[in-house]
């Protein structure tokens, strides 16, 4: 995977990715009510670092959309909003460390650095929350959350998923990886 400082998009990627985005952004209008696509449009024009990291979402199953807009910094906040955990971005471990522990049967990669080289963030428990409040995700799948240093230093890392209509909040070994648990992003632009 190219990183966000390497890689730039094609002005046709760029057109197709815009409208890509322009047609979820219309079609979920219940994700954010009183926002235009305008506005949005005219704020990712003028960050491409953040449509490329736009098109990783995109590429890796995500369905990035606007949940949010943030009136103090003008940002408008970018969720993965696929059904499940998006499948691009499943059976991994949860960070470096945990990669390294594992001495057989290690998964592709690690959610915390395939994040970073993404130039997006983990949801937190919080995020993952609110996400939900909006609509139901991760039905039959589960997504890494950002572990509280605590936790992670004692081995452990967090998960989440939506089951009998309420939200859970797990705990596992960070090592493990499952073909269901993936990861959800969130970018501010």
């Amino acid at each position: 995977m190219k990183t966000r400082s390497s890689a730039t998009l094609s002005q046709k990627l760029r057109e197709e990715l815009l409208k890509t985005l322009q047609v979820r952004f219309e079609a979920n209008m219940h994700r954010h009510r009183g926002l235009a696509w305008a506005q949005v449009q005219a704020r990712l024009e003028a960050k491409p670092e953040k449509l490329q990291s736009l098109a990783e979402m995109e590429r890796t199953g995500g369905e990035p959309d606007v949940v949010g807009h943030d009136k103090t910094t003008g940002e408008y906040i970018f969720y993965d909003c696929s059904a499940e955990s998006p499948k691009g971005r499943r059976s991994l471990c949860y960070d470096r460390q945990a990669l390294d522990a594992r001495k057989e049967n290690k998964p592709k990669g690690n959610a915390a650095e395939m994040a970073d080289a993404m130039g997006i963030e983990l949801l937190t428990e919080e995020q993952y929350r609110d996400l939900q409040k909006v609509e139901e995700f991760d039905i039959k799948t589960s997504s890494w959350i950002k572990t509280p240093a605590k936790v992670r230093q004692l081995g452990g890392a967090l998960f989440c998923d939506r089951r009998f209509d309420t939200v859970f909040v797990y705990h596992n070994g960070a090592e493990s990886y499952y073909a269901a648990r993936g990861f959800r992003g969130v970018l501010r632009v």
